[in-house]
């Protein structure tokens, strides 16, 4: 399938189905966790449980996966001590991706991961750019069909640098943000907060000021990921009510207790499927999972694009 049918389907107002969660899924069959890169070294040391991973959500139904370079990105490899592995590390999980395609009849796409991953926060705007550009470029020249800008978890000038960044890049771009739950005013904010019951709220801007910024100099999907599933729907009206772009969803499915993410009780493929119907209903197009969310929880997401 070619990017253009997409457009198209998203046009005619149809559903795309993105994958769920990697690095889960990952941990789920056994590849072992790095504590700086955590499932980016798995391309070299796992690969063909990277593989299975995508295959099995090629089986679960799904329009597009993801490759495995979030935690790619040359801030974290050069922080780590990985420099030299940059480029062939990024490639190689592209690769993999794009057998687990072509190792099947379906007409699916690939879209690579560039993410905030890293310690951002300690460098300047300029440092920012020179790795966004950086890992852009290598991915753009990969053989991907699109590019997820996975911003979760960042400030709303980090991800206007990250936009500014891909505007010259020759493929299509996706968006995705992250949101919180205000404790005090009970708003919708970008920020970070994995679950609303567990986890602490991490608070970063007003989050319809940052979409209407997001959207003058974007004007591609933006997709709400990286969020607990009971903010999704007012988070989803949001976005569709301040950007002329197309809207998306890939929610978490619990919170991370170290050293391991925790699931969620009773969010079973049914409630999850009655809970994208909402999404759906409000506006998205573009459904997935973010952590938390695995095969068994994407398939039943096959009837949305009927």
């Amino acid at each position: 399938m070619s990017y253009s049918k997409i457009k198209e389907k998203l046009e005619k107002n149809q559903t795309i189905i993105l994958d769920g969660a990697v690095g889960g899924e990952l941990e789920k069959v056994g590849a072992p966790m790095n504590k700086d890169l955590w499932v980016g070294k798995c391309n070299i040391d796992s690969p063909e449980l990277v593989l299975k991973v995508h295959e099995s959500y090629i089986n679960s139904g799904v329009d597009v996966i993801t490759t495995n370079t979030y935690a790619l990105t040359p801030i974290s490899m050069k922080q780590y001590g990985y420099e030299k592995y940059i480029i062939d590390w990024n490639i190689r999980a592209v690769e993999i991706a794009k057998k687990a395609v072509s190792n099947n009849e379906k007409e699916i796409l690939v879209a690579a991961s560039v993410s905030t991953y890293g310690s951002w926060h300690k460098l300047g705007p300029e440092s920012h750019r020179k790795n966004f550009i950086e890992h852009l470029k290598i991915i753009e020249n990969s053989g991907v069909d699109l590019i997820i800008l996975e911003a979760m978890t960042s400030e709303a000038d980090t991800v206007e640098n990250l936009i500014d960044c891909s505007k010259d890049v020759k493929l299509p771009i996706w968006l995705s943000v992250s949101c919180a739950l205000d404790p005090k005013s009970k708003k919708i904010m970008l920020g970070y907060q994995e679950s609303i019951i567990h986890s602490k709220a991490e608070i970063y801007d007003d989050f319809e000021i940052a979409i209407k910024k997001f959207s003058s100099c974007h004007s591609g999907p933006i997709l709400v990921a990286h969020t607990d599933i009971k903010i999704m729907n007012d988070s989803i009206k949001i976005v569709k009510e301040n950007h002329n772009g197309f809207v998306g969803s890939y929610p978490n499915n619990g919170y991370f207790e170290k050293p391991h993410w925790r699931l969620k009780d009773g969010l079973n493929p049914e409630r999850f499927l009655k809970e994208a119907k909402s999404w759906v209903k409000n506006g998205s197009q573009i459904i997935g999972g973010c952590c938390g969310v695995g095969p068994d929880l994407i398939k039943p997401l096959s009837v949305l694009k009927n």
